[in-house]
């Protein structure tokens, strides 16, 4: 690391610590030609990430148009807003994850979606609306039954692993 005081090239690292919750590492450096010290911060170098429209337009990945899409589909909910940030955070991890550097705004709707669907049925269904582009009242019911049939389908598997618990607890005791 070049000395902002002097130019020398070479320089010495005292400290290294954590900072912006794990995100960042501050470095404390000391120039070896003049001894002065100043310090470095590093970050993870982040990818552009560009969003495919469905027009084919290409623009680039914004957490906040995810947040507010978000935030539009858990109105008036009961759900804190720490929840929904986290949840757009996660979305964005998962959507960088992919190591795509172009991703389709059809995938990223279908991961959002995903994730919707356990965070808030209510909040899905508003996004889904959106997202699927509703075109009249049957592409909705239908939506909601198979909402409906998926969570059925969930609670039957978790109703006889709960009933085999409840046998092995009453067998012990």
């Amino acid at each position: 690391m070049r000395c902002p005081f002097c130019g020398a090239a070479d320089s010495r690292v005292i400290d290294s610590r954590s900072a912006d919750d794990g995100n960042t590492i501050r470095r404390r450096r000391e120039c070896t030609a003049c001894n002065r010290r100043f310090t470095t911060y590093e970050v993870v170098e982040k990818v552009p990430l560009m969003v495919i429209k469905n027009d084919g337009r290409r623009e680039p990945f914004s957490q906040q148009k995810l947040l507010n899409g978000l935030i539009r589909s858990c109105e008036k909910r009961d759900i804190p807003t720490e929840k929904i940030v986290k949840l757009a955070q996660e979305l964005e991890r998962d959507v960088r994850n992919t190591m795509e550097r172009e991703i389709s705004s059809q995938k990223i709707g279908a991961m959002v979606m995903d994730r919707l669907k356990d965070f808030d049925e209510v909040a899905y269904i508003r996004f889904a609306s959106v997202y699927r582009k509703f075109a009249d009242i049957s592409s909705f019911i239908t939506e909601l039954d198979e909402l409906r049939t998926a969570k059925q389908q969930s609670e039957t598997l978790v109703r006889p692993s709960m009933m085999q618990k409840e046998k092995k607890e009453k067998k012990q005791k």
